[in-house]
């Protein structure tokens, strides 16, 4: 397609309502297994203060470290640079963009 973007990794895009716990979890499992083929990014639409603690722990026992990450955002950006956007229990909350796959 002309002026389409080519990338050399797909970029998958986490969303929940806070991105404290399921979109940040699902995000460390999807980096963790892909190995660097996949860029993830997480984000929610109305961002807490900080991840769920109990998030960080349950990641931290299976190995993936989350320390350095924090709730980030949902913005036009973010999601138009997403190949596949995956909203996570946020219903209305999570708007939907033309031309993403969901």
């Amino acid at each position: 397609m002309q002026g389409e973007i080519v990338k050399e990794q797909p970029e998958v895009l986490f969303v929940c309502t806070h991105n404290a716990g399921r979109s940040q979890m699902a995000a460390g499992l999807v980096k963790l297994r892909s190995k660097g083929r996949i860029h993830v990014r997480s984000a929610g639409s109305t961002p807490a203060d900080e991840i769920n603690p109990a998030a960080l722990e349950a990641m931290q026992e299976i190995g993936v470290d989350m320390s350095e990450e924090f709730p980030k955002p949902l913005t036009d950006e973010v999601v138009e640079a997403a190949d596949v956007v995956i909203t996570m229990g946020c219903g209305d909350a999570c708007p939907i963009y033309p031309g993403r796959r969901y």
